[in-house]
């Protein structure tokens, strides 16, 4: 399915120095922000007080955050739990108050404005837990990286993994540093959010990857650049039905999922919107300066040159 055909290839490659360039600031300035001013690290990474709260008919969340925000307390994350009537809430550690004191008066200020508000269970999330979940997350995250590699380098060759890999983790570390320099709460779904991007982003890459050898076994008589450059035009229409569906999905979660939503949507909105430059300009552009050639990815049969060079089966044992 192709919403337009694109008859002659773009030169994408050719300005590929310009585009890298401007990647690697973006890169580098996300990577200053992440160390300046690091990451708003959630109540599940940097400990506080969990509270479990049940009404005697559907919570309102928006006056639930509105009651526990005019106590002083920031950064609260408030979201049903289970049922519409039981509420969870997340409050981080306050200095001088214990937790305890916090779930007191939470508890008190809800009674008010509810009656019917009951405390159903109250726990103190310690720090160690969260340095449990940030190992645990980079694991995550070094296992998919890991993982990603190995299927490319089977799948292609290592010159292509490299440059996937490359290409994504640009993703990753603009998303987080965006989070640093807004300093935008990160929470545990918007890790999940990053790990979704990274294999999310590899999928676009693979689909020119995948067009690119296509190409070296289609056009005997086109050079590696203008093979990418067909690879790329040709899977275009295919970007934009993909990546426009999905960007809508992720809109509707970002403009009316509310809170909860809210910043795990964010994520994905900046990866996707990343993901497709990072793909065509990053990826397949590291890869031609890594030298990919047809005899990586094609085994060329000599002495045919009767062949047809627009024969998909040209030079080529499949």
């Amino acid at each position: 399915m192709e919403f337009f055909k694109i008859r002659r290839d773009i030169p994408f490659m050719r300005h590929a120095i310009i585009f890298n360039l401007i990647s690697l600031l973006t890169f580098l300035a996300a990577v200053f922000f992440l160390f300046t001013r690091g990451l708003h690290l959630s109540v599940e990474f940097t400990g506080g007080t969990l509270m479990e709260v049940s009404y005697s008919q559907p919570a309102d969340l928006n006056a639930v955050r509105g009651t526990v925000a005019n106590l002083g307390f920031n950064d609260v994350q408030v979201q049903n739990f289970g049922t519409a009537r039981d509420v969870l809430i997340r409050m981080p550690a306050t200095k001088g108050v214990s937790s305890a004191q916090q779930s007191d008066k939470v508890l008190a200020a809800l009674k008010v404005a509810d009656a019917s508000a009951t405390m159903r269970r109250t726990e103190f999330v310690g720090p160690q837990v969260g340095d449990e979940l940030a190992t645990d997350g980079l694991k995550a995250l070094a296992f998919v990286i890991v993982g990603i590699m190995i299927y490319l380098a089977m799948r292609f060759e290592w010159k292509y993994a490299v440059s996937a890999i490359v290409a994504n983790l640009h993703d990753v570390i603009i998303i987080l540093g965006f989070f640093a320099y807004f300093q935008w709460e990160f929470s545990l779904p918007v890790l999940a959010a990053v790990l979704a991007v990274l294999g999310y982003s590899v999928n676009e890459s693979v689909v020119i990857f995948d067009r690119i050898r296509e190409n070296f076994r289609r056009f005997r008589k086109m050079n590696t650049v203008e093979v990418i450059n067909n690879a790329i035009t040709s899977t275009i229409s295919r970007t934009i039905i993909t990546h426009g569906c999905t960007q809508l999905m992720v809109l509707s979660m970002l403009l009316f999922g509310g809170p909860t939503l809210h910043y795990f949507a964010l994520a994905l909105t900046i990866g996707i919107l990343f993901g497709i430059y990072s793909s065509v300009f990053v990826a397949a552009a590291i890869a031609m300066w890594l030298g990919i050639r047809r005899e990586d990815l094609v085994k060329v049969t000599p002495g045919r040159k009767d062949e047809d060079p627009n024969d998909p089966n040209a030079g080529a044992v499949a």
